[in-house]
């Protein structure tokens, strides 16, 4: 009696593969990717809790999105209160929320409450520019070629 043994997983252990790993150091775990996300501390969620510029603003400051703050004007894109427009009145980073004037409903004893809304169903109408504001727009001009010289300065 000969018995063949094979060197091959059986069939329920066979994963399939993913794309090789960008950095070493950084996981490409679900699991991981997800306790991180909602474990974040509060200066990770800021950056996590932004929203698109809309048309105009994107072409005037070259920015795709920014993290949302109190005092931006923001539309509504998505959900019951689409194309709804109002100033954000708090960003609640505990809840992964903000809250914007006039978008309330009515709770059963009458007493009217903020209604939660994702910063990825806004789009940014309006921006509140401070000089820390003015300076991240800079930074993430995309128009500016990162480590080159553009034509007017190699003129001078």
């Amino acid at each position: 009696l000969k018995v063949r043994v094979s060197s091959a997983p059986p069939a329920c252990q066979i994963r399939p593969v993913a794309a090789m790993k960008q950095k070493a150091t950084v996981s490409i775990s679900r699991r991981k990717a997800r306790k991180a996300y909602f474990t974040a501390p509060s200066h990770i969620r800021r950056k996590l809790m932004s929203s698109q510029l809309s048309k105009e603003l994107r072409t005037k400051y070259n920015v795709r999105s920014v993290p949302i703050r109190r005092d931006d004007e923001v539309m509504i894109v998505r959900g019951h209160y689409k194309d709804r427009e109002g100033k954000v009145i708090q960003v609640y980073r505990k809840k992964w929320c903000i809250h914007i004037e006039r978008v309330t409903r009515d709770k059963a004893n009458g007493q009217t409450v903020p209604f939660p809304i994702h910063p990825s169903k806004v789009v940014i109408t309006k921006l509140k520019v401070d000089k820390d504001r003015k300076a991240l727009l800079d930074r993430k001009n995309r128009e500016k070629l990162k480590g080159k010289h553009s034509d007017k300065d190699a003129s001078a």
